[in-house]
């Protein structure tokens, strides 16, 4: 009796230091934030506003601009801190979140929509398309990923916000002034206009919060698991679905204030279980608080890093809590378990349909010709056949001198892509291992753009090294945390990648405002374009077609690799010296790839996958298959980038994304 007693007593006590010690943070942050500002107006000022002797301005200042963006702060880390809790119990899996089940990305896109179709919503309003949005992207997760496989949960929110953030891209590009402003706040920023938005959605998450504190006994007897819960009373299926309408309803109105930020929701209902709380009554509160102060320090620290007093650019909050999210999420991808390696694969492939390989070859050369003659053809200066056979015009032979290098740098660079992601399958035996979504095409990325930005006379031979330096460091860092217990966990591997590509996104953005890089620039690099491209970024893919031929030369280990690791090694093959060098080989292609065209992702997988599928698995037949599809899939993405909208140009990379997304959803969905 007494034991239970006591065990009674030390929660409460531990609760309320917990989130004791949270409100002090979040009353000292809520005072050096509210100082901050490039109106020169401190902390000495804005106190004479308590005794009515501040200066003329001051008030203005206060009411216009600082007292906005605390309330903004304070209302999204709030909501976006209980949302992810909610989202956690519901699901029982402390890697999921707004961001990580695509709400944030489904309420962002229906807000860009909105505002891509000309109306002018009020915060309620908007909020309420935003949390359409949310709710339809966490009800197409769920359904792909089911709640019984987190790992399978946390792809299916990845390939669903992907699908959704390249969709919102296009329409701001589409429509630059009518979406003007949105790009900021995409990445999750606190500028405020007024107190009205965030003000007005204050009461809604009040709401929600003091919903979610009414199920906290239920939703603690649903983390004991659904036959536990049902047989003490509770209506399982109604609580789950409360909770997670209240939980979508929140990220929607964190949403609308903020913009989609990355990590909150995730960090912050973990860290409070981290420090011994467990029950949901301490525990709503306190990931409230702590969401809160994350928020409001990733702001500050975001505006003592980037004054803009100084000339700098403003820098999102959401930059700043992806940098530090980012390695609280591989951290935690690597105590995820997902099962036994073979049977907690990611993805199972469907059954092949085997066409003769001569023909494979034949109509896969068909589509890249197919594709490339189109590509000569569309454009802002269209060229017929006669034109291409015969180039009279002195026009029409400069369009072609253009046009012709830059097809066959995308064709080479789907190759390579393809090919990285052929390598990379075959060590982790996990076939949505793509380079682009293991972050290994993100480390080329942050290693081009530091290269750029730091030394912009480094000869342009030099950033397809520093781009292979960045790919093998990301790679190495993967291989790093997700090799566990002598073998690659499948789900493990694309888990961490995530996480290193959400890092490495954030890098680049990060270094781009910070050397005053355009932002439009930035944002084109980062979808991945071949706009300018010419015959002398062929020579960036030199090396990764030579690790191509090399690949191809080594087509039998690679199969070994696929029949295990135990028998593998009884037939003679050096395991962890194969995996280096295919890995090695991988991270060449991926960075020689990204050198040339920036980032774009999923040829990696949506090529071996469509190779595989026909030729089989052997390695020798697929992957010259694999190379010839995903050399047409970027020269087609390239294509239609510049016939949609001639004469602007869509990146190729925000194509295939648009392609392999769906793809990716189709695979999930076929492999119950």
């Amino acid at each position: 009796m007494s034991t239970a007693t006591g065990g009674d007593l030390r929660v409460p006590a531990r609760s309320f230091a917990v989130i004791g010690t949270g409100l002090a943070a979040l009353a000292l942050l809520c005072v050096v934030h509210v100082g901050q500002g490039s109106s020169g107006i401190g902390l000495s000022e804005l106190a004479a506003l308590l005794t009515g002797t501040a200066a003329p301005g001051v008030s203005d200042i206060f009411m216009g601009s600082r007292l906005p963006r605390l309330l903004a702060g304070v209302v999204a880390g709030g909501a976006l801190g209980v949302s992810g809790l909610l989202i956690q119990t519901t699901t029982r899996n402390q890697a999921a979140a707004p961001d990580t089940l695509g709400v944030n990305a489904g309420a962002y896109l229906a807000v860009v929509a909105a505002s891509f179709a000309g109306l002018n919503l009020g915060a309620l309003p908007q909020g309420t398309l935003a949390f359409a949005g949310g709710l339809a992207a966490a009800l197409l997760v769920l359904a792909l990923g089911g709640r019984d496989a987190p790992g399978r949960v946390i792809l299916a929110g990845t390939a669903v916000a992907m699908a959704l953030m390249a969709t919102a891209t296009m329409l701001l590009m589409l429509d630059e002034y009518g979406t003007r402003g949105l790009f900021l706040w995409g990445s999750g920023s606190l500028v405020q206009s007024d107190v009205g938005r965030a003000g007005g959605l204050l009461v809604v998450v009040a709401a929600a919060v003091l919903a979610a504190m009414a199920l906290a006994r239920p939703l603690d007897l649903l983390a004991l698991g659904d036959d536990i819960a049902r047989s003490l009373g509770t209506a399982v299926p109604r609580v789950r679905a409360g909770a997670l309408l209240l939980a979508i309803a929140l990220a929607a109105a964190a949403v609308t204030v903020a913009g989609p930020l990355a990590f909150v929701g995730l960090i912050a209902p973990v860290s409070v279980r981290l420090l011994g709380l467990g029950r949901h009554r301490a525990l709503i509160p306190a990931a409230a608080v702590t969401g809160m102060v994350l928020l409001l320090g990733a702001d500050t620290l975001a505006r003592a890093v980037f004054d803009p007093a100084d000339g700098h650019a403003e820098l999102p909050a959401g930059i700043v809590t992806a940098l530090l999210g980012a390695p609280f999420f591989v951290v935690l991808a690597r105590r995820l378990a997902s099962g036994h390696v073979e049977r907690g694969a990611a993805v199972a492939l469907p059954g092949r349909r085997r066409v003769p390989y001569p023909v494979v070859l034949a109509l896969s050369f068909a589509a890249l010709a197919t594709a490339f003659v189109l590509g000569l053809r569309i454009g802002d200066v269209p060229v017929t056949f006669a034109d291409m056979l015969a180039p009279g015009d002195e026009l029409v032979r400069r369009v072609l001198a253009l046009r012709v290098p830059r097809l066959v740098v995308a064709a080479v660079a789907g190759a390579a892509l393809a090919a990285a992601g052929v390598a990379v399958q075959a060590v982790t035996r996990n076939p949505l291992a793509d380079p682009g979504l293991l972050g290994v095409t993100g480390g080329a990325g942050v290693a081009a753009v530091g290269l750029l930005i730091l030394v912009p006379a480094a000869p342009r031979a030099l950033l397809p090294l520093v781009a292979f330096a960045g790919a093998l460091a990301a790679l190495g860092l993967l291989v790093a945390v997700a090799y566990r217990k002598g073998s690659f966990d499948p789900v493990r591997v694309v888990l961490v990648g995530i996480g290193i590509l959400a890092g490495a996104q954030a890098l680049v953005y990060f270094a781009a405002l910070k050397a005053g890089m355009a932002l439009a620039a930035a944002l084109t690099w980062m979808s991945g374009s071949t706009y300018a491209r010419s015959s002398d970024d062929l020579v960036w893919l030199a090396l990764p077609m030579l690790a191509a031929v090399l690949l191809w030369l080594a087509a039998r280990p690679l199969d070994l690799l696929a029949l295990g690791e135990d028998l593998s090694r009884s037939l003679g093959l050096p395991l962890n010296g194969t995996r280096m060098a295919v890995l090695s080989a991988g991270a060449l292609l991926a960075g020689g790839a990204a050198a040339a065209v920036g980032s774009v992702g999923f040829v990696g997988l949506v090529a071996p996958h469509l190779a595989r599928r026909l030729v089989g698995p052997g390695h020798r037949r697929l992957l010259p298959a694999a190379m010839l599809l995903g050399a047409a899939l970027v020269v087609a993405a390239d294509s239609l980038g510049r016939w949609l909208l001639a004469p602007k140009e869509l990146p190729s990379g925000l194509i295939v994304a648009l392609v392999g997304t769906p793809y990716l959803i189709w695979l999930l969905r076929r492999s119950r």
